[in-house]
């Protein structure tokens, strides 16, 4: 993975924090997933270690956690 991924439901919250992401680092440097409107990415979300949304996982596999956001569960209803 060259790239950040960015993963988001949506909200003003992640909205938010897409912005700052993409001010920080670069939208060349950042895939933003909107898995509110794409929920086949919710999988491959949780199977990168994302607990809760907003949440971006760096290129080397970490996964940053941003503000108290919606829980992957929360996400799936």
């Amino acid at each position: 993975m060259s790239k950040s991924i960015f993963y988001h439901a949506g909200c003003p919250v992640c909205i938010s924090a897409e912005h700052d992401i993409i001010e920080l680092i670069g939208a060349n440097n950042v895939n933003i997933v909107h898995i509110g409107e794409d929920k086949s990415k919710i999988s491959e979300a949780e199977a990168a270690g994302v607990k809760s949304v907003p949440a971006i996982v760096t290129p080397n596999g970490n996964v940053l956690h941003i503000n108290l956001g919606a829980s992957m569960e929360d996400v799936k209803a």
